[in-house]
């Protein structure tokens, strides 16, 4: 995902430093047009967690039978709390948070394409 919005940003003839990258995640290029666009934190954090909210579940809504009412009133739940969240992991010290690791998501994704996929997992 990140990689597809340093190329939007690229056809859209905006500069940016991904450009020579072959891939950056989607934390960090939001991140950096968030500040860019001039996107205060707080208000950048809800609409990431918002955009991730809808996301997960427009993908149940294809991956098991939901239904698309049922999605909005799941979205409607979420986004009902996405804010106190967000307020909530601002407070977080950094010592607390887990790890990301989109590069290792990434790669242990690719095994899929790999014969020898069963011995890998």
């Amino acid at each position: 995902m990140g990689y597809s919005l340093a190329r939007l940003l690229t056809e859209l003839r905006e500069p940016h430093p991904f450009a020579a990258w072959t891939e950056v995640s989607m934390p960090a290029a939001y991140t950096w047009w968030a500040a860019r666009c001039g996107i205060d934190a707080p208000s950048a954090l809800i609409a990431y967690l918002w955009s991730w909210a809808e996301n997960q579940v427009m993908a149940a809504l294809k991956a098991v039978p939901l239904g698309q009412s049922a999605g909005q009133r799941v979205l409607f739940a979420l986004g009902s709390c996405i804010a106190e969240h967000a307020a909530r992991a601002r407070t977080i010290d950094d010592d607390a948070l887990g790890g990301l690791a989109p590069a290792f998501a990434i790669l242990s994704s690719r095994h899929e394409t790999q014969y020898s996929r069963l011995f890998r997992s």
